[in-house]
């Protein structure tokens, strides 16, 4: 199927089915393309007429990117399958062999953290065991009916909000202590969350990574985390970091960079300088390896994803604007969360003589139609609520009204 048009499979809800559709699609050279639905438009505006057949079999998702906005990025087979067997390499160097193990994955396909399992298993030639949501809040029936084979060693990837979930329960603890080994990722692990697994013996591997370089590039050994060591280690085999130089700007080369992002139709390769590749995160690297500091562009990770709040406050104004609501501002803030990491918050200021009440009510409802991590939190009825004299947003100016 190379040279045909990339194939849109929308992720909503059957991830066994979907995951047997790409691997079909792969078997038969093409490019899948991978999204919710709320953002079939969006990739299909992207997306060329035609595959390039010196891709191979390919991929392409979405990204927060590191410039402020979503990104759809082209990932071959061929560099997902490098990252598989670099992921190998290094459980051997933590005394465990892949051909032994069993992958548990409750990430959505659309993720490259819950696509990754699906390549492992199948470069591996091991089980994959799916974990539906509702399981995953549920750690009673989760224990029940997805309990670790003791034939195989398990592994799994979590995003922090899931794992503080796990431990609320005793039997979610007990779910996790049955794993060989627990990839987090996706948002910095809170210390307070790390040291709880710590107390509870939990074989954490904290790890970065991102849909750039097919996710894990450095991962931290659970037998160091569970010695009190923070970060997210070194680097993988098949990658090297580095900070730019003369900034905290964490760049990567590595053998599974994606080739690039799609617009408009066409493929534009990832900015590289000599190889190296600007992640958009701030980073310090020492004797310890990877400690992440933040982003460099102001976007959030909520949930496990990137969140970028001005791409959020454009899509509730056009639905606003769509839906014919007496709307005259909108600023979307962060503010810490215990459970997601951040959250954000609305304020919102209406037409005069507007109940606010009811005008927050049907943002609400409209919010209902984007992804949870970009659904605000808590709306805030804000009179005041407007731009500087340039037509900006003084966020700070705004922070201090929330907090006050």
């Amino acid at each position: 199927m190379s040279g045909a048009a990339p194939q849109v499979l929308l992720a909503a809800g059957d991830r066994p089915a979907l995951a047997a559709q790409l691997l079909e699609l792969w078997r038969q050279g093409g490019t899948a393309a991978i999204a919710v639905p709320q953002e079939q438009q969006d990739l299909r505006r992207v997306l060329p007429a035609a595959a390039d057949p010196a891709w191979g079999p390919a991929v392409v998702l979405g990204s927060g990117g590191s410039l402020g906005a979503r990104h759809w990025c082209l990932q071959p087979l061929a560099h997902l399958q490098a990252a598989a067997a670099a992921t190998a390499t290094w459980l051997r160097q933590q005394g465990l062999e892949p051909a032994a193990t069993e992958l548990f994955n409750p990430l959505p396909l659309q993720h490259v953290s819950g696509l990754m399992p699906l390549v492992r298993a199948e470069a591996w030639g091991v089980p994959l065991r799916w974990l539906a949501p509702e399981l995953m809040r549920n750690p009673v029936r989760l224990a029940q009916a997805a309990p670790p084979s003791p034939a195989r060693a398990a592994l799994l990837s979590l995003v922090p909000t899931q794992l503080q979930r796990l431990l609320e329960q005793p039997e979610g603890v007990a779910w996790l202590r049955g794993f060989a080994l627990i990839w987090v990722g996706g948002a910095a692990l809170p210390e307070a969350l790390a040291e709880r697994c710590r107390r509870a013996g939990l074989r954490l591997a904290p790890c970065y990574g991102s849909t750039e370089t097919a996710a894990l590039v450095a991962a931290l050994p659970p037998q160091r985390f569970l010695a009190g060591e923070g970060g997210c280690g070194e680097a993988l085999p098949h990658a090297r970091l580095r900070l730019q130089p003369g900034s905290d700007a964490l760049e990567i080369r590595a053998s599974s960079l994606a080739l690039g992002r799609l617009q408009g139709g066409h493929l534009v390769p990832l900015p590289l300088d000599q190889g190296w590749w600007c992640s958009g995160d701030r980073a310090s690297l020492g004797a310890a390896g990877l400690t992440l500091l933040g982003r460099l562009d102001g976007a959030i990770q909520s949930g496990g994803e990137t969140v970028f709040p001005e791409q959020v406050e454009q899509r509730l104004l056009a639905l606003a604007a769509a839906a014919q609501l007496p709307l005259v501002e909108l600023l979307l803030l962060s503010q810490a969360d215990a459970l997601w990491g951040e959250r954000l918050v609305a304020l919102v200021r209406p037409q005069p003589g507007v109940d606010p009440d009811a005008l927050m009510a049907a943002l609400t409802a409209l919010a209902q139609g984007l992804p949870a991590s970009q659904r605000p939190l808590h709306w805030r009825h804000c009179p005041p609520l407007e731009r500087s004299p340039a037509g900006k947003w003084e966020r700070q100016r705004w922070r201090a009204w929330l907090q006050a």
